[in-house]
């Protein structure tokens, strides 16, 4: 049995054993929770985000000093982020058209507001700019900011390449640093099934299936959108001539880890090492677009930015007009962008997008509970996105290269 189906059938048996504690010991749930669960839970994340930092910053370094120059760069920024902006427009049209056509909110009652969820406003879009340029590029490292790491690691990678020959004690330390951080990884892997058969069982123990069966249309609504959205992204392989069945084997372990763990963040190392050795993309565009995708590219939040704004409006029964839905669109779309790669973040960022559309910000409540349960969909929808995009790099690279030859034979 391989990792990826290990991983499958804990969480398989993590929703039983959930949904058994659940129903049949209500009681016993706070201690076997607080006891062993939750810690253990919680225990696994924080291995995985041990290694997330050194795998992402000597990755990036190293993708950085094959890469030729600081203008080669700037064309893989550039063409990133055009792909993140149109397909992760497309995501959140999936979200609010699935919304529109469902009308999960239509009929929702009896939910008392909760005052536990903390509302926090986002930064201003200057403001958000200039915090990604960090002061002290080890306390970047030491706080995880992705960032902000791969601000450092750009600026980094661009002095290795002017410092030429005297920086190759620095190159083979950080390739050193890359090897350790992916051999350490391959070792927490192993108790990969145990703390995804915690968070689980915990999700399921503690807010049971009853909130399931209350907003059962606004579950079946984001697994729909996500579907969709899943598709478009294999027709997108296909158009490009990819192996969608090859893609989805080689991410297999990524994709489980991500459904179980709910964090972008988490998955990343995995994401990373999978779509290198299992796919074979190439090393420096994978170690160069994973993480900056892994920081920017949300369409799991697009999705449900937009998806949760209309659910929002059709609970309070909101008129539906041109310029509320400009405000949810544009709003939604850039707060998918600077939502945190950990469960939960976008639950708490979609304040900004409901404060922006005029919506009441109590409305938070009402899918709180429910979050965590579909929040692990929507981190596979995020890292399939994601490494779809590096895809899209790697193959308008291939076509750029193609052509600057063709012209170059034909000078000749």
């Amino acid at each position: 049995m391989n990792l990826s189906t290990f991983i499958l059938l804990s969480l398989g048996v993590g929703v039983v054993f959930g949904t058994l504690l659940n129903t049949t010991f209500p009681n016993h749930i706070e201690l076997i929770n607080q006891t062993f669960l939750a810690p253990v839970g919680e225990s696994f994340l924080r291995l995985i985000q041990f290694v997330v930092v050194p795998i992402v910053f000597s990755s990036l370094i190293m993708g950085l000093t094959r890469i030729q120059g600081a203008g080669q760069v700037g064309r893989y920024t550039i063409k990133l982020m055009t792909s993140y902006v149109v397909t992760s427009a497309i995501a959140l049209g999936v979200g609010m058209g699935t919304a529109y056509f469902l009308q999960p909110g239509r009929g929702v009652t009896g939910f008392i507001i909760s005052e536990t969820i903390s509302i926090t406003e986002a930064p201003s879009l200057i403001s958000w700019l200039v915090s990604l340029i960090p002061v002290n590029p080890l306390e970047a490292l030491s706080n995880g900011n992705l960032l902000q790491i791969i601000f450092s690691a750009v600026l980094l990678g661009i002095g290795v390449q002017l410092a030429a020959e005297k920086a190759k004690p620095f190159v083979e330390f950080i390739e050193s640093i890359y090897h350790i951080s992916e051999k350490t990884l391959s070792v927490i892997l192993y108790v990969a099934p145990l703390g995804v058969f915690a968070l689980m069982s915990s999700t399921i123990a503690t807010q049971g299936l009853e909130l399931v069966a209350k907003l059962f249309l606004y579950v079946v609504g984001l697994v729909i959108s996500s579907s969709i959205m899943l598709c478009l992204d294999m027709l997108v392989l296909l158009f490009l001539k990819a192996d969608p069945i090859k893609f989805l084997r080689s991410l297999s372990e990524a994709i489980a880890l991500a459904f179980g763990t709910a964090s972008s963040n988490a998955a990343l190392p995995v994401v990373l090492q999978n779509i290198q050795e299992n796919y074979g993309l190439r090393e420096e565009i994978a170690s160069f677009a994973i993480p900056l995708g892994t920081a920017l590219k949300r369409d799991g939040a697009a999705i449900l930015q937009g998806f949760n704004a209309l659910f929002v409006v059709q609970i309070y029964q909101v008129p539906l007009t041109p310029s509320l839905l400009m405000a949810i669109a544009l709003s939604s779309l850039l707060v998918s962008f600077s939502t945190p790669g950990v469960p939960g973040a976008a639950l708490i960022t979609m304040a900004t997008v409901l404060s922006a559309s005029g919506l009441p910000l109590e409305a938070i409540a009402l899918v709180a509970g429910i979050d965590r349960i579909t929040d692990g969909l929507k981190t596979v929808v995020n890292i399939i996105g994601n490494s779809v995009n590096a895809i899209i790099l790697s193959h308008w690279e291939v076509e750029q290269l193609s052509e600057v030859e063709g012209l170059t034979a034909l000078k000749g």
